[in-house]
């Protein structure tokens, strides 16, 4: 019994683990989409910069025999708190450039740049072997604080690592979002030509606020890689690395932060918890597609949000000044 019920807590908190970490990238997208308009489909890109750049200021460059059998082109062996700044800074400047050439144009080619970006980042990590192991990926990542717990305990540590940055980057958001530069940005979604008009800076505020979202999914990449202490480029497909955290986004309430926590938990415990009671129903010799019935369930959850809770759980705030 005993056994039994660590194994129930070690999943739970490995559950809450990833829950938060998608809570993270779904406010990253929430400033994005949710409050100044912005349609990001390359989640994935930002998702894999911050694994990787802060992977790579973290490990150490392999040396010896090992060297062999694992390139990296860089390995700092720096601590883990310059990791995440690693990545939320690579991931702001990458997020600039993409503005810089598409904030101007129609929404459209934001979404198509943003989807070609994250594509190609994937790609290139996948054929450049020599920057972060190619196909393979990298293996044996440091994990903060790892000395001072036993390894048993050690995600119940990580649990608290993890819920310090939701709660500093949701209390960060909500800041910014109920100032008057947050107002901006809500006013630009619903009419930019008018903000315009008014003598503000349409592209400087979208630029800001497309980096600022970006920065916020590359901690979230940088706290993924420390928890799974592996990484591969197939780990950051649309699928897991963008479509999932619109479907969180969408059913917790777009532009509300409280909404994007509460449908990253959801959407995490259908996504990871729907495959042990499919294989218990699906016929003898079905086992091997069981898993993909959930892509499907995901889908369905989707839809019915759209069309009976359009605004999502907990829909947007009326009052954003209030804090």
């Amino acid at each position: 019994m005993g056994m039994s019920l660590g194994g129930v807590l070690n999943f739970l908190v490995s559950f809450a683990i990833m829950a938060s970490i998608y809570a993270i990238l779904a406010i990253g997208l929430n400033v994005h989409w949710g409050y100044t308009g912005l349609l990001n489909f390359g989640i994935a890109g930002f998702f894999a910069l911050g694994a990787y750049t802060s992977a790579l200021i973290t490990s150490p460059k392999p040396v010896g025999i090992m060297a062999n059998y694992v390139r990296q082109a860089i390995g700092l062996n720096l601590p883990f708190l310059l990791g995440i700044a690693g990545a939320a800074i690579v991931s702001g400047v990458i997020a600039g450039v993409i503005g810089i050439l598409t904030l101007r144009l129609s929404e459209g080619y934001l979404a198509i740049a943003t989807i070609g970006i994250a594509e190609s980042i994937r790609i290139f990590i996948n054929n450049e072997s020599w920057l972060a192991n190619g196909p393979q990926g990298l293996i044996g990542l440091p994990r903060p604080l790892h000395n001072i717990v036993p390894r048993c305990y050690y995600n119940y540590l990580y649990l608290v690592i993890v819920s310090i940055f939701l709660t500093v980057i949701y209390f960060a958001v909500e800041r910014g979002i109920r100032s008057p530069w947050g107002r901006v940005l809500r006013a630009i979604r619903e009419d930019e030509i008018m903000v315009s008009a008014d003598g503000k800076n349409v592209f400087f505020f979208k630029l800001q606020s497309l980096i600022f979202g970006a920065m916020i999914m590359g901690i979230g990449g940088a706290l993924y890689a420390h928890f799974s202490a592996a990484i591969q480029p197939g780990v950051f497909e649309p699928l897991f690395g963008t479509f999932i955290i619109w479907a969180m986004l969408t059913l917790g309430g777009t532009g509300n932060n409280k909404g994007a926590i509460i449908g990253s938990f959801i959407v995490w415990a259908l996504w990871s918890w729907s495959t042990f009671l499919i294989f218990k129903v699906v016929p003898r010799g079905f086992e091997t597609r069981a898993p993909y019935i959930r892509y499907v369930l995901i889908g369905l959850l989707l839809i019915f949000i759209i069309i009976k809770r359009p605004k999502g759980m907990l829909g947007e705030e009326a009052h954003v000044s209030e804090f």
